[in-house]
């Protein structure tokens, strides 16, 4: 089976974790937004994000390969630590 499908890749779950922390990340002003090129912060998508992901990773933890519970657990460590420093 191709990695590409329409000239997007195939959705896993690796890649759908990784854009809900990216999303996470202009969230809290880390990073550029793509769309527009501006760093702004918005702390309840930020807080949004990370409840979605942390909800996610209670829902399927059971379903998980080794290497995906450790990138799901970084992946939240990471941005709680992140959004705690930002947070107003």
């Amino acid at each position: 089976m191709s990695d590409i499908r329409g000239g997007m890749p195939i959705p896993t779950f690796s890649t759908f974790a990784l854009s809900m922390a990216s999303s996470v990340l202009v969230n809290l002003g880390e990073v550029p937004d793509p769309e527009t090129g501006k760093v702004q912060e918005n702390h309840d998508m930020a807080r949004h994000g990370i409840d979605t992901l942390s909800m996610i990773k209670d829902k399927v933890e059971n379903g998980l390969d080794e290497e995906e519970k450790r990138l799901l657990d970084g992946l939240l460590y990471e941005l709680r630590m992140k959004f705690v420093v930002k947070k107003p």
